[in-house]
């Protein structure tokens, strides 16, 4: 226990933890956990006090017709593929007329690549949100969804982001970085743009002025070494630029994936790590106010956990969440607010509606 309350004291007075001392909690069993929970836990007392945030978003479904087919995923489809599907103008805005009519702040676009798609199709969805749910904050598109529209129209994807936030995109999606460790890359995501990439495109978006989440989806195929390596990617942009505007973390739901029937992934995290994950993130990541803990995906008990291990945010009601469900997670669809106000005043929290950029409403 000596070197990690040693460590914990440190960051707790102000030291900035290195990879090796990241990875050294990440790795840790027994009793020590709660330390490093605690500790975490009054970080994030400091840092933004006990206000739990979420906003009131719908996620809208594009298409599960992707290019990438990442052995993570069990949403995407082939073209040819039972089941694929693409919405027109009226399959999307019906359902953004639906999102507008359920009083939400932001409409989330989940969307497989497709490889029809262009700079144009992503300009066209946003008007078309727009008509329907007007004022609306659209936040879409990941770095791999910008790539593939300038690689589509043969120009910059710095173009491309001008571009689409001239034609009013909100903020962006930090989505697409699974693990930033191109070894790991190649193995869970091959077709995705790699690390370099990612990163170039993220800069770019924020020094325009477009801001986005931070992601990391771990518990596959990657060690704790390659999460704290991802972490200091995040942090490293976020000292740069300021453009995230929290970290999200996505645990793996492995059991309808084919990276897992393959036998090549494990079983997605256990408890012990999704509480490391939230509460690591939450003393690496001294640039970031808020840490996301992703309802849909661990359930509520262990979000309640989670919230007193670091995280502050309950990220969307969000309404469908095909992705996750598609994977095998069971309960991610819908967060009633009031869910969230009873687990959040069993712990002495108060619950504030937020929008996409963290303004209380």
């Amino acid at each position: 226990m000596g070197n990690v309350s040693t460590l914990l004291s440190d960051v707790l007075g102000g030291h900035r933890l290195t990879a090796n001392e990241a990875e050294l909690l990440l790795n840790v069993h027994g009793a020590e956990i709660l330390a490093i929970t605690a500790a975490a836990d009054e970080l994030r007392e400091r840092r933004v006090g006990d206000t739990v945030t979420y906003v009131r978003n719908q996620n809208l479904h594009v298409t599960n017709i992707c290019k990438n087919l990442c052995g993570f995923c069990g949403f995407g489809r082939k073209v040819t593929d039972e089941g694929a599907y693409c919405h027109d103008k009226a399959g999307i805005q019906l359902q953004a007329k639906l999102a507008y009519e359920r009083k939400v702040t932001e409409i989330c676009l989940l969307s497989g690549v497709h490889p029809g798609f262009t700079l144009d199709t992503f300009i066209d969805l946003i008007h078309w949100v727009h008509e329907a749910a007007p004022g609306v904050h659209v936040h879409a598109f990941s770095p791999d969804e910008v790539a593939h529209a300038a690689q589509r129209g043969g120009c910059s994807t710095s173009e491309v982001l001008v571009r689409l936030k001239e034609e009013g995109l909100g903020t962006i999606q930090g989505t697409a970085a699974e693990i930033l460790v191109d070894s790991v890359r190649e193995v869970i995501c091959p077709r995705k743009v790699p690390t370099a990439d990612w990163v170039r495109i993220i800069k770019e978006a924020h020094g325009i002025g477009l801001r986005s989440t931070a992601t990391i989806m771990y518990g596959s195929y990657e060690t704790a070494a390659d999460q704290i390596e991802h972490l200091g990617i995040l942090r490293n942009i976020q000292d740069e630029t300021h453009g995230f505007t929290e970290l999200v973390t996505l645990p793996y739901v492995h059991t309808n994936t084919p990276l897992y029937q393959q036998g090549i992934a494990r079983a997605g995290p256990t408890g012990r790590e999704d509480l490391l994950m939230i509460a690591v993130s939450r003393l690496f990541l001294d640039n970031f106010s808020s840490i996301q803990v992703a309802w849909g995906k661990v359930g509520l008990k262990m979000t309640q956990i989670a919230l007193l291990s670091g995280a502050n945010d309950l990220a969307g009601t969000m309404f469908t969440d095909d992705v996750s469900g598609d994977a095998g997670a069971s309960g991610s669809d819908y967060l009633d607010p009031k869910d969230m106000e009873r687990i959040v005043r069993d712990l002495g929290r108060r619950l504030r509606q937020r929008t996409t950029l963290y303004e209380l409403v």
